[in-house]
């Protein structure tokens, strides 16, 4: 015998098993409609709230091509007068004489890039010691006061760091740190010369302090996120807790901890009271750590209300310039390291 499948005719009118011509006809039952299918059928088109939604969400995207834009242009327009007096040669000339309208950037740059790379160099393996005994090592009571204390850092204000590095952190550099670094490495030149305490190296330390609970936060973050399969497979392979932390947990986490790096380098680079503080505000270049020296957000905080004439405040708007081009750099230069360590290829665990 054989079965034929006859939908209804009408919907709600279920008909019964009848031989038609030896064939059964079967009747199946009408399909329920769900709450949720009645709901989105009686709003109506959700077309128009949908393209809003769409434009809504581009306009955001293009506000912040706008807003970069903006700094920018503005910048060019209140720097117009320095550009056109010294052109290009404004980054690398290091005079910096405002009675003479002698105008130079190239100090404040070199003093913004080494205090920052000298904190990148201290804060690094702090941060990364951090998280790694947060995430992978600290005790469950200790977890949690450890964490906080460490989040803590980061939402004292700057100008509080300066004064702590004024009243503590000076005074121990200039008495017991400073000369042990000019006994035992003066011969490598980078700590020589006079030992006033406050200069790069002072600039540098108070600049990692403050980038340490911000690097250590995202990279713990990053490990937390590693999932524990990696390192149970790590560990299945006869695998040390150090050799699991360097190729289950840091290896895949490197990707995160890299830009946390460069989010904390992008916090050195603008960091402007606790820096003004400690740098020593001379326009020089030595290459010792322990020179005076100055920052391109130090100077402008320093100096603009005291302008006096329109070249000047040309000058330092043009520093502002330089600092946002060498943010854009650094930028940059960290998508080329992301790019360089990943190589577009998934993080392996060997």
């Amino acid at each position: 015998m054989n079965l034929k499948i006859q939908e209804p005719k009408e919907l709600g009118s279920p008909e019964t098993m009848a031989p038609v011509d030896g064939v059964v006809s079967v009747a199946t039952p009408p399909p329920q409609t769900s709450e949720i299918r009645k709901y989105l059928l009686g709003r109506g088109s959700s077309s128009v709230a949908d393209s809003g939604f769409r434009w809504l969400m581009l306009l955001c995207a293009v506000s912040i091509f706008g807003i970069v834009a903006l700094i920018a242009t503005e910048l060019i327009l209140r720097s117009n007068l320095s550009i056109n007096k010294f052109g290009l040669a404004f980054f690398f000339k290091q005079a910096w004489d405002p009675v003479n309208g002698d105008y130079g950037a190239l100090p404040f740059i070199f003093g913004t890039l080494v205090s920052s790379i000298v904190a990148l160099i201290i804060a690094v393996p702090l941060a990364v010691g951090v998280a790694v005994f947060l995430t992978e090592m600290c005790p469950k009571v200790l977890r949690g006061p450890l964490s906080f204390l460490t989040e803590l850092l980061a939402a004292i204000p700057s100008v509080v760091y300066g004064l702590w590095a004024v009243f503590v952190l000076v005074p121990l550099l200039r008495e017991d740190i400073n000369p042990f670094l000019m006994k035992t490495l003066g011969w490598t030149g980078l700590f020589a010369g006079p030992n006033f305490g406050l200069g790069l190296l002072a600039a540098g330390v108070i600049l990692a302090i403050m980038i340490l609970p911000i690097i250590s936060s995202l990279t713990r973050e990053v490990m937390t996120a590693v999932p524990h399969t990696q390192r149970e497979a790590v560990l299945a392979l006869g695998a040390t807790r150090w050799e699991m932390i360097r190729m289950g947990v840091l290896r895949n986490a490197r990707i995160g901890i890299v830009g946390a790096v460069i989010l904390g380098l992008g916090r050195a680079l603008g960091e402007t009271m606790a820096v003004t503080m400690v740098i020593g505000s001379r326009p020089e270049i030595s290459h010792s750590l322990l020179a005076l020296g100055h920052s391109m957000a130090s100077v402008i905080a320093n100096e603009f209300s005291e302008a006096s004439d329109d070249l000047y405040r040309s000058a330092l708007i043009e520093i502002g310039l330089a600092l946002f081009i060498v943010t854009i750099i650094v930028n940059a230069f960290a998508r080329l390291l992301v790019w360089a360590v990943t190589r577009g290829a998934p993080a392996r665990a060997s």
